[in-house]
């Protein structure tokens, strides 16, 4: 709570520091290299053949096995924010993903403020959220995070307002059938964006919140609750089965959804316990879901931890906690407990109960020991110092002008000043670790902006004289070669190292140099990557045309490629280059 001597102070440093992060949210919300997950192209695949059917559906896609692979509503929204195919590019379907993170991270202000009254604690709470890691990579781009956790987030928001009230009663809470029926819509339009499964964790947490709001509720209590939550999961259920009542092949629906996505993560060949205990996903693993969820800021979810913890430890047994701080909790253990029984865990899958944690650590935020703050803040020290030291020799190799490195060098520093102010001002280490973190994705996004510029990328020229014809790119992972859609939007790309439209492409058996004079002889254009850095251009030359080059960051590395010794050579390991190749005597070849 507020001060009287503070109470209408503008918190102008907080409102600052907010408005930086969102700010940082767009930022870069274009580029290529925006921290995501390998979900994204894939769905970036299935939206765009959809939109080129000109039907809402069936979902088309071009990958074995991958069509029917999320509901309808993600994908329906893609095509519109992408005009149908008209305004396709990577801000403008990214774009209502953003719009959704903000909308949950104002209800996360105006719920923190309502239950502490405190201006400045929801405005931390609505920083912690932002810049807790899994808000920045699956919140931000085109994945299904930011809408499921807003829907999901409504009717706890709801269920919290009304509880936080003062003059609210805590043994009486009158909710109408209405208020239900609301509830069921907005469950189900979470689950429209995820799976129906997600049904399991949002009801099971309100059915506990409503319960659980005062001790020992009545039967009659118990019994109306239960149906009355019945009815919004049945609502909910009833408006994901639209997705089979309206797909000209809901037998597809279910096989590739139900049986194949959903039902395939409770099985396990060698038996459900031993996946359990000795599996690539153990149970022990989803217990530290949250802070790694949280990224940089996972040491201080550690300790926030275990900063209630001894505070419970304390608390004496007549002392109850809060309404609102008891359904926060169920919030939390809810969804962790219904994710721990799948035999496929991951920590993605509790992201929509971030929003509880923000809340909690942000009320017990000047509690938290020093310490954790510090250890923080050194974590954040070596990010910064890897980047910049990425930005000065994509600097020396020409990848980026002074004036880039210049603006990657000027925010690693004033992470690293919020590093140092934070050890030697001790009521300054709570916020410069915010800082910090901050200045860490800040530096990210500035050190890659210049791989993300239209002169990073083929010229329009070339672009256009490859409309319509067929270049064969490379693809390490299941539909990532649907990025080059954005770079060579006007021509018919077909991936080489993985089923496609043309399984005559592969041929992943011969040896490069071989597979490259192939690729050349059965396509227009080629796209291929430089496998060692003494290889100053392609085997095929001069008997080829590079017809063009930009630079390709490797993301995946074998073992020993990255050592203690050459670490500090991102030159040796990270970059490399991606040349745009055709036969010599192609008519296009002089352009």
């Amino acid at each position: 709570m507020t001060s009287p001597n503070t109470a209408h102070v503008p918190p102008w440093g907080w409102l600052a520091l907010l408005l930086a992060t969102v700010a940082t949210y767009f930022f870069g919300l274009g580029s290529p290299y925006a921290p995501t997950n390998g979900d994204e192209m894939v769905y970036i695949h299935i939206a765009r053949l959809t939109a080129l059917s000109d039907h809402w559906l069936p979902l088309v896609s071009d990958l074995a096995n991958m069509r029917n692979t999320k509901p309808p509503l993600l994908f329906w929204q893609a095509m519109v924010a992408g005009d149908w195919g008209q305004n396709w590019s990577l801000y403008a379907l990214r774009l209502p993903s953003v719009v959704y993170t903000l909308l949950t991270t104002g209800l996360i202000a105006l719920l923190t403020r309502r239950i502490t009254g405190d201006l400045r604690t929801a405005l931390l709470a609505s920083v912690l959220y932002l810049l807790f890691f899994s808000t920045f990579r699956y919140g931000r781009v085109y994945l299904t995070s930011g809408p499921e956790t807003f829907w999901f987030f409504l009717p706890l928001f709801w269920l919290l307002w009304v509880q936080a009230d003062p003059s609210h009663s805590n043994r009486t809470l009158n909710l109408g059938w209405g208020a239900f029926t609301t509830i069921g819509i907005s469950l189900g339009l979470g689950m429209a964006y995820k799976s129906f499964a997600l049904v399991a964790p949002a009801a099971a947490a309100l059915w506990c919140a409503l319960l659980w709001r005062s001790p020992l509720p009545p039967l009659r209590d118990a019994l109306r609750t239960t149906v009355a939550v019945g009815w919004s999961t049945a609502l909910a259920l009833g408006l994901f089965a639209l997705w089979f009542a309206l797909d000209p092949d809901p037998g597809a629906v279910w096989k590739e959804f139900v049986v194949g996505e959903n039902a395939g993560k409770m099985s396990g060949e060698r038996g459900y316990w031993h996946a359990a205990l000795f599996g690539q996903y153990p149970l022990w693993s989803q217990l530290l879901a949250y802070p790694e969820n949280a990224g940089l800021l996972a040491l201080l979810v550690l300790g926030w931890a275990g900063t209630e913890a001894r505070a419970w430890l304390k608390r004496p047994n007549s002392e109850r906690l809060a309404p609102t701080t008891r359904i926060l909790w169920i919030w939390l253990l809810v969804w962790l407990v219904v994710f721990s029984l799948p035999s496929q865990r991951s920590a993605r899958y509790v992201i929509p109960a971030m929003p509880a944690v923000a809340i909690l650590m942000a009320i017990a935020w000047t509690k938290m020991a020093r310490p954790w703050f510090w250890a923080t803040l050194l974590l954040t020290l070596p990010a910064l110092g890897v980047m910049a030291r990425v930005g000065w020799v994509m600097g020396e190799m020409q990848i980026a002008n002074s004036s880039e490195v210049a603006m990657t060098l000027l925010a690693a520093c004033a992470g690293a000043a919020s590093v140092v102010a934070g050890f030697f001002i001790k009521s300054w280490a709570r916020n410069a670790t915010l800082a910090s973190c901050l200045a860490v994705y800040v530096t990210f996004g500035l050190m890659t902006a210049p791989l993300s510029t239209p002169d990073a990328g083929y010229s329009a020229s070339m672009q256009k004289a490859l409309q319509d014809r067929s270049v064969a790119v490379p693809n390490g992972f299941t539909g990532q070669y649907e990025r080059f859609h954005f770079v060579l939007p006007c021509s018919s790309v077909v991936p080489y190292d993985a089923e496609g439209r043309n399984t005559g492409a592969l041929q992943p058996d011969m040896p490069p140099d071989e597979r490259l004079k192939y690729l050349l002889d059965n396509f227009d254009a080629v796209v291929w990557l430089q496998d060692r850095p003494e290889r100053l251009q392609p085997a095929c030359s001069p008997q080829c045309a590079v017809l063009g080059s930009r630079w390709h960051v490797k993301s995946r590395h074998k073992s020993g490629e990255i050592t203690l010794a050459n670490l500090w050579y991102p030159q040796e390991w990270l970059f490399r280059r991606e040349w745009l190749l055709a036969k010599s005597h192609a008519p296009f070849a002089t352009q």
